[in-house]
């Protein structure tokens, strides 16, 4: 059994075992998680991605929110125009700051 809400997930294992974490997920990181869900791989988007698209597209953030709804169809127009090159250069430049 499986139980959600926004702040904790309970697993129920077949030993009877209960498991719970704790979720404290950014907007960000939830737009990140659902938009990957929802799209094949071609498609699959990072945090450094989603940086560069709040930079590159800041006039979409004057709520500051990452509404999958409002959010999503920019995001993979942006995404769609950017060359291999291009997505690798800026996932390579987030590579080299967290280190």
């Amino acid at each position: 059994m499986y139980y959600e809400n926004r702040e904790f997930v309970i697993l129920f294992t077949t030993h009877g075992l209960r498991v719970v974490f704790h979720l404290r997920m950014s907007k960000k990181q939830k737009f990140l998680s659902e938009h990957n869900r929802l799209s094949p791989l071609n498609l699959q988007a990072t945090t450094s991605l989603l940086s560069r698209f709040r930079i590159e597209r800041a006039s979409l953030f004057k709520e500051k929110n990452w509404s999958i709804e409002k959010m999503r169809r920019p995001f993979i127009l942006w995404l769609t125009s950017l060359t291999l090159k291009e997505k690798e250069d800026i996932n390579k430049k987030e590579k080299i700051r967290t280190i």
